[in-house]
């Protein structure tokens, strides 16, 4: 499908990668990993054809068609949530305008005989069969299926897509990418903005895709349970095996360890070698083996051992002072919007030192929540704080909060005090800002490294409770990992709203479902919840099952006379139903014939088209009917 040979990208004069190569094929589900920085969405892009290399090529099949998901999106004003949705189906939305000025034009027209009232003819015939042939009767049905997959409601689908989230209009996007034929998918961090119940059916939905697929993505169990392969770009080379990521991160090590070893015994052989040449250069009877030797020293492959970057962000939350036991009572706590609802009659107690992660659906109340227990949502019922409870927070959209136009050193020490001014150079270099990176702009940064900002910055306040709400989108999968552990480690309360399942893995001890304006509580870490999420999944399929059996015993209390008659009378309506339709599907093929043989004639009959139209009507209505008839006779087969 796509074939990568010698790539190469720099900027400012500094390689991003160079010469890496490889192929993708289908099947291929290559998960693309590497640090912030490292060049992953660039080498989308340039997959994608957005961006040329400096050098190298990028040879692909003949009208290979690519979807490309990227971060940054551009939505028309005015289109509902379905038609954007629908701009998927280009060549469908081209046929039905075709068909509708065709069938315009057969309304208009009365050369009936004519050559270009046949052509007409002709083209309907064509275009129908097109639109049939690329699925036209079913792409409304797929398309609803898609949204509602990724999270829509069936109300959400006529409203425009001005009045949603960025987060939810890069789902429409995902959706359109789905819902096309696409022969190679690109996906730039396709989870960031869905939540744990949307990622469960995009994998699904992305294991049973055909094409290749290329995924950006810091969700380590996200890329585990999709991908067949994995791609890593670090320091400018590429490592690239046929495994998913954590198999694939074994086998680096294993072959790493291998090379390591390889060397070393390279390494004696080289020194040996050196004695030796060393020992005989002095002898004249010695001198053409140690030439010998040395030509052989030149032409050895010296063992290389792959480099790991090694560079990490460093961080610690410190703990400013012990609180009350109790740090959060919420009693009959409710929120609106308006006149939507999102939370209603919430009782829940805190407790000091507790790890809670808040779960669910996209606009069920996380975040809502979260913003009303760090005082910037106005709410009804009661909510009292603890004694000394001092909150770090973190917003969603914390990347937004800094200023654009201030650079890294600024942005610190505006938000620093007297006592921590001093540090913030060394808190930086934590982060891995230093030297001239700290005079660079906000503006000029990737989603990762504001990301850290953003978490450098809360280091200079204190606080015993710390909030944060989707701490790990843009971050890498290392840097995932290093803020993890530094939660593990902290001392104080923590409150995480995330749908990053590996990330709060052995993170928190309780989870709070949010879940049709109410939440209910989980006694364990994310694993234990996505057991009892399964578990009631399983009872909800039970409980139908024992329903659709009640309904089975009730049908059969009724007499096998009544149910044979029932069979017996619908079998006889659908007879008839299709005895009409042939009838009428008779007359219309005989008008149809006279038209074409005598057309002055035929038509001089009185009412001739009144009649006509009648007689197609007539044959519209009897396959309704006889469509309703045969789903009916079905279910009551499947009941007796």
């Amino acid at each position: 499908m796509l074939n990568i040979h010698n790539l190469s990208v720099s900027f400012g004069g500094e390689y991003l990668f160079k010469e890496i190569a490889f192929r993708l094929n289908a099947g291929d589900r290559v998960g693309l990993i590497g640090k912030n920085g490292a060049g992953k969405s660039t080498l989308l892009k340039l997959l994608s054809k957005e961006m040329e290399p400096d050098s190298g090529t990028l040879a692909s099949e003949k009208d290979i068609k690519i979807g490309f998901l990227k971060q940054d999106l551009d939505f028309e004003h005015g289109r509902t949530v379905l038609d954007e949705t629908y701009e998927a189906f280009i060549e469908l939305k081209a046929l039905e305008k075709q068909l509708d000025e065709i069938n315009l034009q057969l309304s208009d027209r009365t050369d009936y005989e004519s050559d270009q009232y046949n052509q007409l003819i002709i083209d309907l015939n064509d275009r129908t069969h097109q639109y049939e042939v690329h699925g036209g009767y079913n792409y409304q049905g797929q398309t609803e299926k898609v949204l509602q997959g990724l999270g829509f409601k069936r109300e959400d689908f006529n409203k425009s897509t001005d009045t949603f989230s960025g987060g939810w209009r890069m789902r429409i996007e995902l959706a359109k990418l789905l819902l096309q034929n696409n022969d190679v998918l690109l996906l730039d961090e396709p989870t960031n903005h869905l939540d744990i119940d949307s990622i469960l059916w995009l994998e699904q939905f992305l294991l049973n895709y055909t094409g290749a697929l290329v995924i950006v993505s810091h969700d380590k169990m996200f890329l585990d349970n999709v991908t067949n392969r994995t791609i890593e770009i670090s320091l400018g080379r590429i490592y690239d095996y046929n495994k998913p990521y954590s198999k694939y991160l074994e086998l680096r090590e294993e072959i790493k360890a291998q090379q390591l070893s390889a060397r070393k015994n390279q390494d004696r052989e080289i020194q040996q070698t050196e004695r030796l040449i060393e020992k005989f250069r002095a002898k004249a009877s010695k001198a053409s083996m140690a030439q010998s030797l040395i030509k052989k020293l030149d032409r050895m492959d010296r063992i290389e051992v792959d480099e790991d970057d090694l560079s990490a962000m460093k961080l610690r939350f410190p703990v400013s002072v012990t609180p009350g036991k109790v740090i959060f009572e919420m009693e009959d706590l409710s929120k609106s919007y308006g006149d939507k609802e999102v939370l209603r009659g919430i009782d829940i107690i805190l407790e000091r030192d507790s790890k809670t992660a808040f779960v669910g659906q996209n606009g069920q109340g996380k975040t809502t929540l979260a913003k009303i227990l760090v005082g910037e949502l106005e709410y009804q019922g009661r909510l009292k704080a603890g004694h000394n409870v001092e909150i770090g927070y973190f917003a969603q959209n914390q990347m937004e909060y800094l200023d654009s136009n201030k650079t890294i050193l600024d942005t610190m020490i505006d938000a620093a005090n007297e006592k921590n001014r001093s540090k913030v150079r060394d808190i930086l270099g934590s982060f891995l800002f230093s030297g001239e990176d700290v005079d660079k702009y906000v503006k000029v940064l990737s989603g990762g490294e504001r990301n850290r900002l953003a978490l450098a910055k809360m280091l200079l306040q204190p606080f015993n409770v710390l909030v944060m709400d989707e701490p790990t989108n843009h971050l890498d999968i290392k840097s995932k990992h290093i803020l993890k552990e530094a939660l593990k480690k902290f001392e104080g309360t923590l409150i995480v709203v995330s749908h990053d399942r590996d990330f709060l893995q052995g993170l928190t001890n309780k989870v709070y479902e949010f879940k049709d304006k109410r939440i209910k509580e989980y006694l364990g870490d994310i694993n234990y919840f996505l057991d009892q999420r399964k578990v009631q999944d399983f009872r909800e399929i039970e409980k139908k099952q024992n329903d659709r059996k009640k309904k089975e015993k009730s049908i059969g209390k009724l007499s096998n006379y009544e149910s044979q008659k029932r069979l017996k009378s619908l079998k006889n309506k659908l007879s008839a139903v299709e005895s009409g339709i042939s009838d009428l599907e008779k007359e219309i093929a005989k008008i149809d014939h006279d038209l074409l043989m005598d057309y002055d004639t035929t038509i001089a009959k009185t009412d001739f088209f009144d009649m006509y139209q009648e007689k197609k009507r007539g044959l519209e209505e009897l396959m309704v009917k006889w469509e309703n008839l045969t789903l009916e006779l079905e279910n009551t087969v499947k009941e007796e």
